[in-house]
């Protein structure tokens, strides 16, 4: 039976079962890799007595579609054996996976997770969240019709003068 494939993936590491150069050897594996802060105020009790055990959580991204399992050694080639246990394939949006690195995603909100600082995000090999956001037909016809408007409302004749109004005036659009 065939494994399932994809290219987006997340796993969590823990800080006693990797080396100490561990981003430097994630790095090296060449793909984009998103590193969330250290989670070590998350609480395992709905009371909120008991903090779970200190971990990251990654988002891997993949050149190709590839099954979990060959994310899974490939991190362990890297990293060690006893680096990671479970790889799973993204099945929510890039977007809220990415929001969950520091709490923000609406689930982790809900549940009133200790929020982290986004500023303590590694990006490696230049991950970049706006990549791997998808939009749906209904936002894309919003997004044209918003440049419609703005040609019809400056008067802007060709794609020439629309990417030089862009650049000129882009950010207060």
């Amino acid at each position: 039976m065939a494994k399932d494939k994809a290219r987006y993936f997340t796993f969590l590491l823990y800080p006693e079962s990797i080396p100490a150069d561990w981003k430097q050897r994630l790095e090296l594996i060449g793909v984009p890799i998103a590193i969330s802060p250290l989670h070590d105020k998350d609480k395992s009790s709905a009371k909120g007595q008991i903090y779970k055990k200190a971990h990251y959580h990654v988002i891997y991204v993949a050149k190709n579609p590839v099954t979990a399992d060959s994310v899974r050694k490939r991190i362990q080639r890297a990293l060690g054996v006893q680096s990671v246990a479970k790889v799973q394939i993204v099945v929510q949006s890039m977007d809220n996976i990415y929001l969950y690195l520091t709490h923000e995603s609406k689930d982790a909100v809900e549940k009133k997770k200790h929020k982290y600082s986004k500023h303590d995000i590694a990006l490696l090999n230049n991950f970049d969240i706006d990549r791997y956001i998808t939009l749906d037909a209904e936002d894309k016809d919003d997004m044209l019709n918003d440049v419609c408007d703005l040609i019809d409302d400056h008067n802007l004749a060709n794609m020439r003068e629309l990417r030089r109004f862009l650049k000129a005036h882009g950010s207060e659009y």
